[in-house]
């Protein structure tokens, strides 16, 4: 019964911070400017075309050179920070706020070990997670395991956020697909970095919520094993904004109210159909099974308002082989409370890898 109790408590925990977030009007809601008119048109067409690619043609990604400067070093490791111009391609850069076409990153590093006998994780950014100390801290206790933190900031956000966007709340549907779309190409770009300018042993790419989508999809399109570890994600975007509690911080008579809209007399109803339908795009379980799907690791909570149970088993079942861990909680719990058990995947997921051959 205290279980039971103690489930109810942690959802109760996300609705009660999603209302206060999300229903009061500190904050704008998402999209309130509606769906982006051609850009969104144009995102549609680029992320199918990435099913396209499906099969590898895309890869190598372009390979990006950051420009680094030492934050600090101790005996035992470094944290340097870096600079690159995203590798997306003009269409994609035209359609990006001019703020995001240059993407910093964190990289903290043991010292004393070669890189071929370390791994390096790239962590992906949550929703609302504009800096970079909250995935350096859960990073941070990794380095004792030889394992490499490397931190992306997303577009749209932190330094890359534009002007007129206040916090996370994008303003445009087309926003999201246009985060995504470019956060996956720079993080395959730094994978490749990693792999041949940088020579690790083993890599990974991990994310939390938003970012674990991400991770997902990263993960899968890599052509090489790689462990993929999503915390407390959705298998798509339509679970977020349109079943958890997202839903309440989206602006629905805004976009109903679009007038790029060709129909721009659609009910509620049918609003929300056309969200599932575009967001739709972001569905993971369409992608295909990673190259070694018993190095992904999804870590779910059992008491989520924003991700039902559902949409993690969906996952599970889209990828045999694949392990999902589940911590007591709700999102906004566990996301304070679990990085052990964050961590305890990703060392797991890195050990189910083959080391790469090391250099002569």
């Amino acid at each position: 019964m205290v279980t039971v109790n103690l489930g109810m408590l942690h959802y109760v925990l996300d609705h009660v911070y999603g209302a206060f977030v999300h229903r009061t009007k500190i904050s704008p809601p998402f999209f309130s400017s509606g769906w982006g008119g051609t850009k969104l048109e144009l995102l549609e067409r680029m992320i199918k075309q990435l099913f396209l690619d499906l099969q590898g043609q895309n890869w190598p990604p372009s390979l990006v050179q950051p420009v680094w400067k030492t934050v600090w070093e101790s005996q035992s490791a470094t944290l340097r920070e870096g600079v690159f111009r995203t590798p997306c391609d003009e269409q994609l850069l035209s359609a990006l706020p001019p703020e995001s076409h240059i993407a910093r990153v964190a990289f903290l590093a043991p010292k004393s070990t070669p890189p071929h006998k370390m791994a390096c994780v790239v962590h992906l950014a949550g929703t609302g997670d504009h800096t970079f100390e909250r995935r350096l801290r859960l990073g941070g206790p990794l380095l004792k395991e030889n394992i490499a933190t490397m931190v992306l900031e997303s577009p749209f956000y932190g330094k890359r956020r534009p002007l007129l966007q206040r916090g996370s709340k994008l303003l445009c549907v087309s926003d999201l697909l246009l985060l995504g779309r470019a956060t996956i190409e720079e993080a395959q770009s730094l994978l490749h970095w990693l792999d041949c300018e940088a020579g690790f042993g083993k890599m990974g790419i991990c994310g939390l919520s938003m970012g674990g989508v991400h991770a997902a999809m990263v993960g899968s399109l890599h052509p090489t094993p790689i462990a993929t570890l999503p915390f407390l994600s959705p298998h798509s975007a339509v679970v977020a904004f349109c079943e958890g509690i997202l839903k309440h911080a989206t602006a629905w008579e805004a976009l109903r109210d679009d007038l790029s809209m060709p129909e721009a007399s659609m009910t509620l109803e049918e609003v929300k159909e056309r969200m599932r339908n575009v967001l739709s795009l972001t569905d993971v379980t369409r992608f295909p099974i990673p190259k070694d799907p018993r190095a992904v690791i999804f870590v779910a909570a059992t008491d989520d308002g924003y991700i039902p149970r559902h949409s993690v088993l969906e996952l599970e079942k889209a990828w045999p082989g694949s392990e999902v861990r589940w911590v007591r909680g709700g999102h906004v719990s566990s996301f304070l409370l679990h990085n052990g058990a964050f961590r305890r995947a990703i060392v797991d997921g890195l050990n189910r890898l083959q080391w790469k051959e090391s250099p002569l």
